[in-house]
């Protein structure tokens, strides 16, 4: 006589599913919400970037010879009819300019004219993406001598906002691409160090040696300077940047390399030797995964210090230059105007503020991924 055993039942609460590193360290990112803002703002100031020529309602070196608005003030949008009260279209009230018989300087004054806001306007022709030819705008008013000045002008009577809008793509583009470059050659050599260590370690670490001695400010007046002064000037910057990024990768190479020689030396690298594993695949699979939370860190700290190094270029006038403009480039006429851009027309600060966030969102950001990944710091 034979007795079976009554089938386990298992319900779906006690059935334990496998999860990836990938799926826990989101599950856990998601729980941060100051990290989540950070992500937030950066794909919306990324996405600003990429539609900056349909955000702006002009072109980037739009303005008028005959009627200069020289650093015209903010024009606020208004919803309601100055006669009735009623909710209407939006429009702003066309400025005129006097000049102040006191301190002999023109001032800016709003009129009883008022312009119509349209959304969807047609404007100046560019290329979305550098590729689609158009000529639409979010916003406009379709009146040459009346414009929308969300931030106000610049020094030739520039809309600012424009210039913001165009320059974030310039600030945001060359910071992230200097350090993911710097990144993964910072990695790819640190591994090789460490895992083949004798003859490659040492050529390896004298290279970064050679690096740490060259004085980065210098070096990148010296490239900037060799170029001719007929070159494409955002091409010379992003050349600069991009040099500079071959040669910062030491730091990382070398912390890489201390972490990981004693990374190699553990049992699971050993079985993938064991196993016939390539060394390609036991640097890039089972080696540098252990630098995940110091690569976040190092990424949520390069980017933001390549955009601060970016507009300090710009700042000094070797970086992006007319007809380009970042957000560097922009904080110029914040000092060439002294304290007047406090006093009198502190709109023009506004690029330094988008400088600002952006590096807070990208250290939000980091220090969510970081704890994410870190066992130690999981809920």
């Amino acid at each position: 006589m034979t007795t079976t055993a009554p089938p386990s039942t298992v319900t779906a609460a006690q059935r334990q599913r496998g999860q990836s590193q990938l799926s826990v360290a989101w599950g856990q990112f998601r729980k941060n919400r100051l990290a989540r803002f950070g992500g937030v703002c950066l794909i919306l100031l990324y996405a600003m970037a990429l539609f900056a020529p349909f955000l702006a309602p002009d072109s980037l070196s739009n303005y008028s010879t005959s009627n200069i608005t020289k650093f015209h003030p903010p024009t606020p949008m208004h919803l309601r009819d100055p006669k009735t009260g009623a909710l209407t279209r939006p429009f702003v009230y066309q400025y005129t300019q006097q000049l102040n018989m006191d301190t002999f300087v023109n001032e800016f004054k709003p009129s009883a004219q008022t312009c119509p806001v349209y959304f969807g306007a047609r404007g100046d022709p560019y290329k979305l993406f550098g590729l689609i030819p158009t000529n639409i705008h979010l916003f406009g008013t379709g009146n040459a001598d009346c414009k929308v000045y969300l931030f106000g002008a610049e020094t030739l009577g520039r809309d600012l906002f424009t210039r913001t809008m165009y320059a974030s793509q310039i600030s945001l583009t060359i910071g992230l691409g200097a350090t993911i470059l710097t990144t993964l050659i910072g990695l790819s050599m640190g591994a090789a160090a460490a895992y083949f260590g004798g003859v490659v370690d040492t050529l390896v670490m004298r290279l970064v040696e050679v690096l740490a001695a060259i004085p980065t400010l210098f070096l990148l007046i010296l490239l900037r300077a060799i170029f001719p002064q007929n070159i494409n000037p955002i091409f010379a910057l992003y050349v600069v940047l991009l040099l500079l990024a071959f040669v910062s990768w030491g730091g990382l190479a070398r912390v890489t390399r201390g972490q990981l020689l004693s990374v190699r030396e553990l049992d699971f690298v050993s079985a993938a030797k064991s196993l016939g594993a390539s060394d390609n695949r036991i640097m890039w699979r089972h080696l540098l995964p252990t630098m995940t939370t110091y690569t976040i860190v190092t990424l949520s700290l390069g980017i933001p210090a390549a955009i601060l190094t970016e507009s300090g270029l710009s700042f000094l006038g070797i970086g992006a230059v007319e007809p380009y403009v970042s957000w560097g480039s922009l904080l110029t006429q914040a000092q060439e105007g002294g304290f007047s851009s406090f006093t009198s027309r502190p709109w023009v600060l506004i690029p330094g503020f988008f400088i600002v966030f952006t590096v807070g969102c990208f250290q939000l950001l980091g220090d969510g991924l970081r704890d994410a990944f870190d066992p130690r710091k999981r809920q």
